[in-house]
């Protein structure tokens, strides 16, 4: 078996996550710059319009728990395109409901089956040499985190030229296309796991348990999927209600704002690489905060509105991208698992954010968004405080199946010739840090 060390992903499958990445999660959000639309179709409140972004990040969380641990299980050249085969079922029920009871249900199974892209970065990290991990998840989330914003812009303006619904069709469409191109390009590797399905599940508690540098990576990572959806959810209406009353069109294409963020993804991948995760996570935090400053003048000037979304946007992807970069030196035979115990964490915050900003909007307007913007950046600050006070260089295990009770002769630190993952020591620049 080639090692991590001598591997290296080629440019060309790089590219192909990328784009997976960015088509497959776009789907996820497609709803957000159109929610006041459908509100105003179906006849129903802001608030219930807003459950749709809400229920879909249910499902996806649902996705992450039980589905995700499936690619250290089966064979990931499979597994991804079928996950991505029923996510058009699901979009094509959107497309077709008559009702947001059908809505939320095929948002639910677009969701669930949307953690196919969850799949494909941990996939690319196994692929990727140790010395460019943190270099390739950056780019591949930069597919990700494009698609997350131009999915807005696009929504925005098909709906305006042809009606949300038409939207969904082409998601449809947009999502079976690139099931057969990632099951025709996709590599073949064997699974990582032997054991069942409910050991896999299990030992997910485990590798959180014995883990401390996941732990606070997740719960770094929920509170930054709460901010992000605070901020992105009540946005539609924000800019859709007086003095503004926007086209849904132009409240697409006002997430274009936030693309240029998207081109620091490379150099935050390196900087996590050079051992810098320590500084990055307080640094994402600082910008946060000022970003939440700034938006709050946003009730009344939409230039302070598109300022804040922008530097609370970069705070967020840069350390999300830190996070990952950290969670997936912990074990290669594990990532999927790694992947599941973060991002489960991760979208539990987004759920959070998400209902937590839509109940806020329509109590107290702009303000409760800002408000709850700004408490989280606190919590986060105090979270990362208490972290590098009270913990210190924290060694990657390797993590062992729940039914081991011996040694795993592969996770041996002695053997430097062996063609097994290797735990990454804390003294290596590459090491995971805890702050």
């Amino acid at each position: 078996m080639q090692t991590n060390e001598s591997a290296r992903l080629s440019r060309p499958m790089v590219l192909l996550f990328a784009v997976a990445t960015g088509l497959t999660v776009a789907n996820l959000w497609y709803a957000q710059p159109l929610l006041d639309t459908i509100a105003r179709e179906l006849d129903v409140g802001t608030a219930t319009a807003g459950y749709i972004v809400t229920t879909g990040q249910a499902g996806y969380a649902l996705g992450l728990l039980l589905l995700v641990p499936l690619g250290d299980l089966l064979d990931r050249r499979r597994l991804i395109p079928g996950l991505l085969a029923i996510s058009v079922l699901g979009l094509a029920a959107i497309a077709a409901g008559p009702s947001i009871g059908l809505i939320y249900a095929g948002m639910a199974l677009v969701g669930l089956t949307t953690v196919g892209t969850q799949i494909i970065i941990p996939f690319a990290a196994t692929l990727a040499a140790d010395h460019e991990r943190g270099r390739v998840i950056g780019l591949v989330m930069s597919g990700l985190l494009l698609g997350t914003m131009l999915s807005r812009a696009l929504s925005g303006l098909v709906a305006q030229a042809a009606g949300w619904r038409a939207m969904y069709a082409l998601a449809a469409v947009l999502t079976a296309i690139t099931a057969v191109v990632l099951y025709r390009a996709l590599p073949d590797r064997p699974p990582t796991s032997t054991h069942s399905y409910p050991r896999l599940l299990l030992s997910v508690a485990r590798i959180v348990r014995e883990q401390p540098v996941l732990r606070y990576r997740a719960m770094y990572g929920a509170l930054t999927f709460v901010a992000f959806n605070a901020l992105w959810t009540p946005i539609a209406f924000h800019l859709a209600a007086p003095p503004w009353e926007l086209s849904q069109a132009v409240i697409g294409l006002f997430s274009l704002i936030v693309v240029p963020t998207v081109f620091v993804t490379g150099l935050v991948g390196k900087l996590a690489d050079r051992g810098h995760s320590r500084r990055m996570t307080a640094v994402s935090f600082v910008l946060m905060l000022a970003g939440t400053g700034i938006a709050a003048a946003g009730s009344g000037h939409i230039a302070a509105l598109a300022a804040g979304a922008f530097v609370i946007t970069l705070a967020a992807q840069c350390l999300h991208i830190t996070n990952q970069s950290e969670i997936y030196r912990l074990d290669d035979t594990a990532h999927s698992r790694v992947t599941t115990a973060y991002m489960v964490t991760y979208f539990a915050g987004g759920m959070i954010g998400s209902a937590a900003s839509s109940a806020l909007y329509s109590a107290h307007g702009w303000d409760g968004v800002t408000l709850l913007l700004a408490g989280v950046c606190a919590l986060g600050l105090l979270l990362w405080a208490v972290d590098r006070t009270s913990a210190g260089p924290t060694r990657a295990q390797t993590i062992l199946p729940p039914s081991t009770s011996v040694a795993n002769p592969h996770s041996s630190d002695n053997d430097s010739t062996s063609s097994s993952p290797r735990p990454v020591s804390s003294s290596s620049p590459g090491a995971p840090t805890t702050g």
